[in-house]
């Protein structure tokens, strides 16, 4: 059994102050999750965010990492910088740095492996956009980016990756996947690592939904057998909402 992994995506959201009012609300609302729980916080609030969820069962994670260890990579953040402050997971490839700050397959390739190499959990984002479903590029779209982001990875590796599908079209806007269009894009995409790395490790591989999310529709888009959990962007910033869904 793969164990759900729900994820919040604050985006830039909450100053530190923000952070620890809402964590401090959190917390014993998700104590006895089933789910696993990770909420990735703007750079700046994480360390005190790992403060905060020590010892309990709240993992931290960064919103993105760079591809390199060090240098001329002015307004960038290492892998190596995100552990020392304490985060554990990191949001690689989401689409909105896609589409507003130049993000490629390629790119998303090189900060997995960066994060893989320093110890950092990827969760890596695919998706189409609308135009994109509406020509039936769907799975052309997300067996490129999975391909993409996955390239020189060692079957292994992924038992530290976690994917996010979120289509596009779905994100922010209030419009979400029926339940069963995110499973059979999500079973697509298992299909596509297992003939990658094989059916084994295409089983154990956790595979999110994230686009809208909340708690009206968190119990039926997660009842399919193939969607592990999901990354959530504006219920995250809400304690009681995103307990709800944790607690689905």
């Amino acid at each position: 059994m793969r164990t759900p992994v729900i994820a919040g995506n604050w985006k830039m959201n909450n100053t530190i102050a923000a952070a620890e009012k809402l964590i401090g609300e959190l917390k014993p609302l998700v104590k006895d999750a089933k789910a696993e729980v990770v909420i990735c916080v703007p750079y700046t609030a994480i360390q005190k965010a790992a403060e905060l969820t020590r010892g309990t069962n709240i993992k931290v994670g960064a919103e993105n990492v760079a591809w390199a260890d060090k240098g001329a990579f002015t307004g960038e953040i290492s892998a190596e910088m995100l552990k020392e402050v304490g985060a554990e997971y990191v949001i690689i490839g989401h689409s909105e740095r896609r589409q507003m700050f130049g993000e490629t397959d390629e790119t998303v390739c090189m900060r997995t492996a960066q994060a893989l190499k320093n110890g950092l959990k990827p969760i890596v984002c695919v998706g189409e956009t609308l135009a994109e479903r509406e020509g039936n590029k769907t799975e052309e779209v997300v067996k490129r980016q999975t391909e993409g982001a996955f390239k020189g990875l060692a079957a292994a590796d992924l038992d530290n990756v976690i994917i996010a599908y979120e289509p596009v079209w779905a994100i922010g806007t209030g419009k979400t996947a029926t339940a069963e269009q995110a499973n059979e894009t999500i079973k697509y995409i298992r299909s596509v690592v297992s003939s990658l790395y094989g059916k084994a490790t295409a089983d154990k591989l956790r595979i999110q939904y994230g686009g809208s999310m909340n708690p009206a529709n968190a119990s039926s888009l997660m009842a399919p057998p193939d969607i592990d959990g999901g990354l959530i962007g504006g219920a995250s910033l809400k304690a009681e909402d995103f307990s709800k869904v944790v607690n689905y």
